[in-house]
This record gives C-alpha cells, sequence and structure tokens, in this order.
C-alpha cells in the first residue's frame, strides 16, 4: 500500500483525475462490496478501463479486491479502503471549494 494514512489526506487527489476512477469510487463509495461486473455497466466502461483502473487503485491502497465464485463462475468484487474513503472525501472537498472560488471570483 502507498496511499497516504487518512489522516494526511488533505486537498486534491490527482488519481482521480485519470479516466474513470473518480466514477468508480464514487460509486465504492456508498456500498460494501461491488461485483466487477456492476461497476462496469454503471460507469459505462470495458472490462479492460475497470481492470486497469481499479488495479491503479488499489495499488494506491484506495481499493480492495476480492476474488471468488459463485458456482463454477469466477468473480470479483471490489470496494474501497479506508485510505480511498479518506482520499475520495479529501479530493471532493477540494472540487467543491474549487467550485466556490470560481462563484465567488464571478461575484467580483
Amino acid at each position: 500500500m502507498t496511499g497516504a494514512p487518512p489522516e494526511e489526506m488533505t486537498g486534491r487527489q490527482p488519481i482521480f483525475e485519470t479516466g474513470p476512477r473518480l466514477a468508480l469510487c464514487a460509486l465504492l463509495q456508498g456500498a460494501d462490496w461491488v461485483e466487477f461486473k456492476t461497476v462496469r455497466d454503471m460507469i459505462g466502461v470495458s472490462d479492460s478501463a475497470v481492470s486497469k483502473h481499479s488495479h491503479t487503485l488499489e495499488d494506491a491502497g484506495y481499493l480492495e479486491i476480492r476474488k471468488g465464485a459463485v458456482g463454477r463462475r469466477p468473480r470479483t468484487w471490489m470496494r474501497l479502503s479506508p485510505t480511498g474513503r479518506a482520499a475520495l472525501r479529501s479530493h471532493l472537498a477540494w472540487l467543491n471549494g474549487l467550485g466556490e472560488a470560481i462563484t465567488d471570483a464571478g461575484d467580483d
């Protein structure tokens, strides 16, 4: 895990600014474990895109991936780690602050 501890999360998180990573994490933030197929269908990207971005987030310590089977069919589930939840909250707060700054600048 290379992600910063949750208590150290502040501001912009550039990892969310590439590909569908922000959408993936936004989907997962309100759930426990979500199946790969559901993630793919909900964010509207290919299997390879979900796989690539989920592994990047996992390597950063933001995502947990669990593999198993339902019957004889292999399945993959994912969820945000505590570090991932903190990073997402931090990034969304940063985006919100950016939006407020732009709005305030337009009021001058």
